[in-house]
């Protein structure tokens, strides 16, 4: 896992749906920076996409810089190529920039794992929680709330300090283009 307090890596990307460019270096004066490694077709994602879209929108919408990224490979999921990303943020009403990566480097240098993969950065971009929206996955009775990345907002926006049990996320793995597993895993 990225290690706490790094500076959070600088990446271009095109949102799906406005057709922008997206340079995150240009990206200043937030409260926080949260980056959500998602994808379209991911069940964990599925399972908790209304209630993630419903505090993301808000949290946008009040001073945190939001962006979801699909870094998967789309040849083998058509379900997450770029046209299917812009219909999936239209019928969410996605408030936020939903950026494909299709080089999947942006995910290496988060060395994001898995969908959904959540990464909080504070006001100066230094890495504040890398884990879990919260207990909830498709096969459990947990409810879903978000609680673990909302208390992990509630205390960036608090300046306060980062949670001491940070839970990593837990989802489908980023599906790697062949020959492009990043070598994070091999260790």
């Amino acid at each position: 896992m990225l290690a706490l307090r790094t500076e959070a890596p600088n990446f271009v990307l095109k949102d799906e749906v406005s057709g922008l460019k997206i340079d995150f270096a240009k990206t200043n004066g937030y409260q926080a920076y949260l980056i959500c490694f998602v994808c379209n077709h991911c069940p964990y994602v599925i399972h908790l996409l209304d209630d993630l879209v419903n505090k993301l929108n808000n949290w946008h919408q009040n001073g945190i810089s939001v962006v979801c990224i699909c870094s998967n490979d789309v040849e083998k999921y058509p379900a997450d190529d770029a046209v299917q990303m812009k219909i999936l943020a239209e019928e969410k009403n996605f408030s936020f920039p939903y950026l494909f990566d299709e080089s999947q480097e942006v995910a290496k240098s988060f060395t994001a794992a898995c969908t959904p993969d959540f990464f909080l950065f504070d006001k100066n971009k230094r890495l504040f929680y890398r884990g879990q929206y919260d207990s909830s996955r498709p096969s459990n009775n947990h409810a879903i709330n978000g609680k673990d990345l909302e208390q992990a907002v509630y205390a960036v926006l608090q300046q306060g300090d980062p949670p001491s049990n940070q839970i990593p996320s837990m989802g489908c793995n980023i599906k790697w283009k062949s020959g492009n597993e990043p070598s994070y895993f091999s260790s």
